[in-house]
């Protein structure tokens, strides 16, 4: 894959980093920094839309994404500016979305996630409004682009 990417992956230190050629020079970014900006901009475009300052955040990831990768995403956040509440995987987003209006005894759902390139599944249990994630798992080479 990275023979197709536009930008160079280095190592430094224990971390890989991001080599990008802009405007005549080249930066190096952490991945940390590099996500720190789309939150930065997403931030932006919240703002614009509500009116007043965003402090805090709840940031969804994919179901794969490992605790260090979580706590990279948390980092993200700080980097942004931004209080990080909680991360969450995507499908418990998608599942949050779905039961917030539900009423009634408890329900076992399957919530699927196929992305562009990744493939991600969670069961989680919805009772009065307290959602448990049961399992979770995912492929990170299964998506939408593997079928065209």
């Amino acid at each position: 894959d990275m023979k197709h990417w536009p930008f160079r992956v280095v190592d430094k230190g224990t971390k890989p980093y991001i080599q990008v050629d802009y405007k005549g020079e080249t930066k190096t970014f952490s991945p940390e920094e590099i996500s720190s900006m789309v939150l930065v901009k997403m931030r932006e475009i919240a703002e614009a839309y509500l009116g007043k300052t965003v402090k805090n955040a709840v940031v969804t990831v994919p179901a794969y994404f490992n605790d260090s990768q979580r706590q990279a995403t948390k980092d993200s956040g700080v980097i942004a500016g931004l209080n990080v509440l909680r991360i969450i995987n995507e499908p418990t987003a998608a599942a949050i979305a779905y039961g917030l209006d539900k009423k009634g005894g408890e329900k076992t759902i399957l919530v699927y996630d196929l992305g562009g390139g990744t493939f991600d599944v969670s069961l989680l249990s919805i009772d009065d409004g307290v959602f448990e994630v049961l399992a979770t798992s995912g492929d990170t080479h299964l998506g939408g682009q593997d079928f065209d």
